[in-house]
């Protein structure tokens, strides 16, 4: 059984009309799931800019007077609650599940489409986590995790190359009294223009994207959680407080039976 709960903090600045400023429906697969799954709604104002020059626009066909003042539209978030695994997490109110991408939940932004987030599960029959510490302290855990992103990078392609560095690793005790490791990489990957030239003037390399990785890990019913969040590097700052949040939200939690 799905629930959405909604939650509006109360704004500055008057708002837009509500056919305007509703943010985007919950799709209809996470309604219905092969586990039982809930889902609630809270809202913390979160600029879209598509809403905003949508909004602009039909104003000023409409004539309005100037003295009108436009506030931020409202995304906020949903909290995503796995029974059947053992994890809850908030997730950006207008992002989208997308299915058959391998990771056991994954959510993208409609409109970024390098920004999204998955959680990964270690497997019950041959894992044996007692808690996050097996992994060592937060340094080893940030190699590990930076190690296994560049595993899965990995690429055939003559020319390409990918620099990458840990930014930042750190463990926190969440208000569930549980201990989390919290790592950040950036990922950049370059390629040849021309990977099949003779001349190595001619193979000039150019770059393809840059990432920032952001990775919450946590551990419950023997098994290791992480929580994954990618963004492009050129959108982090304007997005860092929605990601920190998601980050912040991500709990473990133990499975009956």
């Amino acid at each position: 059984m799905a629930i959405i709960l909604d939650s509006l903090l109360p704004l500055s600045r008057p708002t837009l009309p509500a056919r305007l400023s509703t943010p985007f429906p919950p799709p209809a697969s996470c309604l219905c799931t092969r586990r039982n799954q809930s889902f609630q709604a809270f809202s913390i104002p979160r600029r879209n800019a598509m809403a905003l020059i949508l909004s602009t626009y039909i104003f000023s066909e409409v004539g309005l007077h100037d003295n009108i003042a436009f506030a931020e539209p409202s995304v906020g978030f949903r909290e995503y609650i796995d029974t059947f695994d053992g994890y809850s997490l908030k997730y950006p109110q207008n992002w989208i599940q997308v299915r058959g991408a391998g990771a056991d939940i994954f959510f993208r932004d409609p409109y970024v489409l390098d920004e999204n987030l998955s959680v990964e599960l270690s497997s019950p029959s041959s894992s044996r986590y007692k808690t996050v510490e097996d992994l060592g302290p937060p340094e080893e855990a940030g190699k590990k995790v930076l190690k296994q992103y560049l595993t899965e990078f990995m690429s055939t392609r003559l020319g390409v190359r990918r620099e990458s560095n840990i930014l930042s690793t750190s463990s926190r005790v969440a208000d569930d009294g549980k201990l989390y490791y919290q790592v950040e990489v950036n990922i950049k990957s370059y390629a040849n223009t021309n990977e099949l030239a003779v001349m190595p003037q001619d193979r000039v390399p150019r770059l393809e994207w840059n990432r920032r990785y952001l990775s919450v890990l946590g551990v419950e019913n023997n098994r290791l959680y992480e929580l994954r969040l990618q963004t492009p590097e050129s959108v982090f700052v304007e997005e860092e407080n929605d990601l920190r949040q998601v980050m912040d939200s991500f709990r473990v939690n133990k499975v009956a039976g």
